[in-house]
């Protein structure tokens, strides 16, 4: 899987959202090779949208339509400043990745220098706690091509009540410590918590 992370401060959540699924709409039938989006507004007004292709080549011939870069000529007006692109060859997915059934979407974005143990934690975390959070549907970690140790981390959650009650919870022993060992890897962790997730998958 690729994927494609685009964010930047919008004002007007409903434009931006109308946009998106005009491209849904639209644009959406004759894009090869894609799997599926998800986007939203956190509360400080940070739009993330994220992007799922079978490979970088159909992301690529999808940036390359002309059709696309009418839409993305129109959509762009819908930022306030200067909007950041990431590109993601490394994907590693747990539980399926993402999902259309979620409430609630947190997006946790960062980096580390060490990628080859946090996507061993992420392994064995994904392994130890799928039966005691059943309020997690699923995730996917993508590195940022070009930006070493960069990384955006998407989780589906069936709502965001259920997951931060799971949060509040005491985990088992195991799953608490690499979850402690997984946080110590990561730096300049920033959160966006999208309590409206815009989510879209192929019809």
């Amino acid at each position: 899987m690729f994927v494609q992370v685009f964010q930047g401060q919008v004002t007007d959540a409903g434009q931006v959202r109308q946009a998106l699924e005009d491209w849904v709409e639209r644009l959406a039938p004759d894009a090869e090779g894609w799997l599926g989006s998800t986007a939203g507004v956190a509360e400080d007004g940070t739009f993330v949208g994220v992007a799922r292709f079978a490979s970088p080549e159909a992301a690529q011939r999808n940036s390359g339509r002309a059709v696309q870069g009418e839409w993305w000529s129109g959509a762009s007006k819908l930022f306030s400043g200067e909007v950041a692109f990431h590109d993601c060859s490394e994907v590693d997915t747990g539980r399926g990745g993402g999902s259309d059934r979620a409430g609630f979407v947190q997006v946790i974005q960062g980096r580390t220098d060490d990628v080859p143990r946090m996507r061993e934690l992420t392994a064995v975390l994904d392994e130890r706690s799928s039966a005691v959070r059943p309020d997690l549907l699923g995730f996917f970690t993508a590195l940022h091509d070009g930006e070493e140790g960069a990384f955006t981390q998407v989780a589906y959650f069936t709502s965001e009540e259920d997951a931060r009650a799971a949060e509040r919870g005491e985990p088992p022993a195991e799953v608490a410590e690499t979850l402690r060992e997984e946080f110590d890897l990561m730096q300049d962790v920033r959160y966006h918590d999208l309590r409206e997730p815009w989510l879209h998958s192929p019809r």
